[in-house]
């Protein structure tokens, strides 16, 4: 009998097993991985496609061509398209990153010789209906109207748009923007990126064979796209490290948000750099949610993180603060990042910084479409499952020299760039 006065006795985490996609590649080149597991009759499939062909004269064109898919097909209203998948029980969404966009479907295996077909419509088929855009034009208009009167979201506008210039990851978009789509331009975007030879599908859940028979029969064979997509890439100038500052005079906090370009999760230092940052800023019990909320009270919340995307990094630290303390909140950041610099990080924090991170790790894998998420990151990033093997190993293993050494590489206050919106 178990004796409830004692407390369980503490281990930490050894070992991770990750559920390994596997590969298949269909008639047409459609590249398949699915990740089996789970006794729920219901499969996640996921469409994804390269963002393709940026210019920063369209620069909305893949988001909007990605958010009207499901507004209408030759054949389908949008109203007719969100019925039938209501119908039987299932979801469909759309999703855009800078780098993918993507249609994902939540079905119950039963129902997918009905569902997938309308999938099917959605990414072959789409004809963006010049009403649909119009009221697209007008709501994310109004939308970023209403955001531009935020000090934070302004904060993070500015901010990457001096890490990234006008690239895909720092164009400042403006109202004159989404006035410039049009129905030409999202269609000629659609056969430009939305075709077998562009495209990942991912499938987890209960994986069957009769699910990917009908993948095959429906998007193995006569779906090809243009030849004349040509894969993102960019240049951006590195600023300079210096403040930018937008005052607003009524503000009652300021928003304030640092950092600068970094390495994303390819480079040999990314997971050492992610317990560096757990310890700085990454979790409730960080070195700055001590200091400047519950020491200071300068703010109710504080964080920092390092961004993974396909072509850069960058680290940043963001916060909202009381107006008449952004400055003394800024020194205190500052005075925290330099400790990381100067002094080595006890064993007793870093044990709890470690046992942190490897059971959010363990508890983010809850399922087959969790263990999806996890092989999309090293996918995407041209990475194989060794990435979580050394990373679980950097987390049990990274010492205090280590971090002073990866504190004093990147975190060169000089070179960061400080964004401030309301008063100082």
């Amino acid at each position: 009998m178990i004796d409830r006065t004692l407390a369980p006795e503490f281990g930490q985490v050894e070992n991770i097993e990750l559920l390994k996609a596997k590969p298949l590649i269909l008639g047409n080149g459609l590249k398949i991985f699915s990740i089996e597991g789970g006794e729920q009759d219901l499969v996640r499939i996921e469409f994804i496609f390269e963002n393709v062909n940026y210019d920063s004269s369209k620069s909305l064109q893949a988001y909007a061509t990605n958010s009207m898919l499901n507004d209408g097909t030759s054949e389908l209203t949008s109203s007719e398209i969100a019925d039938k998948v209501d119908y039987y029980g299932a979801f469909l969404q759309t999703d855009y990153t800078n780098d993918q966009s993507g249609v994902t479907l939540y079905s119950l295996n039963k129902h997918l010789s009905s569902t997938l077909p309308i999938v099917k419509a959605i990414i072959t088929d789409s004809i963006f209906p010049q009403i649909e855009l119009e009221t697209l034009i007008r709501n994310q208009k109004q939308k970023l109207s209403v955001n531009l009167e935020k000090n934070d979201f302004l904060s993070r506008k500015i901010f990457n748009n001096v890490l990234f210039g006008n690239s895909l990851y720092g164009y400042d978009t403006r109202a004159e923007d989404y006035d410039r789509l049009t129905q030409d331009q999202l269609k000629k975007y659609f056969n430009l990126a939305y075709h077998a030879g562009n495209c990942t599908v991912i499938i987890s859940g209960k994986v069957t064979d009769t699910a990917l028979k009908l993948i095959d029969e429906l998007f193995g064979s006569e779906w090809n796209g243009s030849a004349d997509a040509a894969p993102n890439s960019f240049d951006f100038t590195h600023g300079a490290g210096v403040e930018h500052y937008i005052e607003k005079g009524d503000a009652l906090q300021s928003a304030i948000r640092l950092g600068k370009v970094a390495i994303n999760r390819s480079h040999a230092d990314f997971p050492g750099m992610q317990v560096l940052n757990t310890i700085l800023g990454g979790y409730f019990g960080s070195r700055l949610m001590a200091n400047i909320r519950e020491d200071k009270g300068y703010t109710y919340g504080i964080g920092s993180a390092l961004v993974s995307m396909k072509n850069a990094g960058y680290f940043f630290i963001a916060s909202e603060v009381g107006a008449d303390v952004c400055g003394s909140a800024l020194d205190e950041i500052y005075k925290e990042i330099n400790i990381l610099k100067q002094d080595a990080v006890s064993a007793e924090e870093l044990s709890l910084v470690r046992n942190y991170m490897l059971g959010s790790m363990l508890g983010s894998l809850e399922n087959a479409m969790s263990h999806a998420d996890k092989f999309k990151n090293i996918y995407f990033s041209g990475l194989g499952y060794d990435y979580y093997q050394n990373y679980i190993s950097t987390v049990r293993t990274i010492n205090s020299e280590d971090l002073l050494g990866l504190a004093n590489k990147y975190f060169n206050t000089d070179a960061f760039e400080t964004v401030i919106v309301g008063k100082k």
